[in-house]
C-alpha cells in the first residue's frame, strides 16, 4: 500500500509542477518561462521525485513506465492495475488543485487548452494526428531505453534519478510543438478530465501512443542490454 501511496504522491508532483507551469507560468508577463522553463519543470518533477520515492516505489509515476519496465522484465504483472489506479487518481487529484489555483484568476477559460495534450486543432503547432501518434510513440520508446539503462545494475549507481529527469527535458524540449507532451497517459488524463470535449475525445491517443512506445523501448534494451546476446 506504501507504493500505491507514493506513487500517487509523485504522479501528484508531476502534475502540478509540469502542468502547473505550463498553466501559469508559461506565458506569465515579462517573466513567463517559456517552453524551456516548462520542459524544465517536468524534468524536475521526476528528478525530486526519484530520489524522495524511487526507494519506496521505482516512482514510475506513469502507467506506460509501468507497462513497459513489466515488459521489460523488470516489473510484476500483478502490481499494474494498482499502480497505474495510484498514479491516475493522484494525477487527477493534482489536476483539481491546479484547477483551482488557475480559476481565481479573472477571466480563466479551461476551454482553452489546460496544459491539455492535442493534435490537429489542438496541437501547439498544428501538427496531425499521425505526428502525434509518431512523436508520442518515439518520445516513449526513447524515454524507456534511458529508463532501462539507467537503472541497470551496470550502470553507474546512483545517478538515474538526474539522467531520467533530463531525459524528460529534451524529449519536452522536442514535441511540446507537436502534443503538448504526454508520454504518460496519467499526466494527459489529469488535465483532460477537466477540459472536457476535445481533450477527452483525443485522449486516446495518448493512452495508445505511450504504451506502443514503452513496449517497444523496454523490448529494444531487453536486447540490446542482454549481457548473453
Amino acid at each position: 500500500m506504501k507504493k500505491y501511496v507514493a506513487e500517487s504522491f509523485g504522479t501528484f508532483w508531476l502534475v502540478l509542477g509540469g502542468c502547473g507551469s505550463a498553466v501559469l507560468a508559461a506565458t506569465f508577463p515579462q517573466v513567463g518561462i517559456g517552453l524551456l522553463g516548462v520542459s524544465l519543470a517536468f524534468g524536475l518533477t521526476v528528478l525530486t521525485m526519484a530520489f524522495a520515492i524511487g526507494h519506496i516505489s521505482g516512482c514510475h509515476l506513469n502507467p506506460a513506465v509501468s507497462i513497459g519496465l513489466w515488459a521489460g522484465g523488470r516489473f510484476p504483472a500483478k502490481q499494474l492495475l494498482p499502480y497505474i489506479t495510484a498514479q491516475v487518481i493522484g494525477g487527477v487529484i493534482a489536476g483539481g488543485v491546479l484547477f483551482a489555483i488557475a480559476s481565481g484568476k479573472a477571466g480563466f477559460d479551461v476551454s482553452a487548452g489546460f496544459a491539455s495534450n492535442g493534435f490537429d486543432a489542438h496541437s501547439p503547432g498544428g501538427y496531425s494526428m499521425h505526428a502525434a501518434l509518431i512523436c508520442e510513440i518515439v518520445m516513449t520508446m526513447m524515454f524507456l531505453i534511458v529508463i532501462m539503462g539507467a537503472t541497470d545494475k551496470r550502470a553507474p549507481q546512483g545517478l538515474a534519478p538526474i539522467a531520467i529527469g533530463l531525459c524528460l527535458t529534451l524529449i519536452h524540449l522536442i514535441s511540446i510543438p507537436v502534443t503538448n507532451t504526454s508520454v504518460n497517459p496519467a499526466r494527459s488524463t489529469a488535465v483532460a478530465v477537466f477540459v472536457g470535449d476535445w481533450a477527452l475525445a483525443q485522449l486516446w491517443l495518448f493512452w495508445v501512443a505511450p504504451i506502443i512506445g514503452a513496449v517497444l523501448g523496454a523490448f529494444i534494451y531487453k536486447y540490446i542490454g542482454n549481457e548473453k546476446g
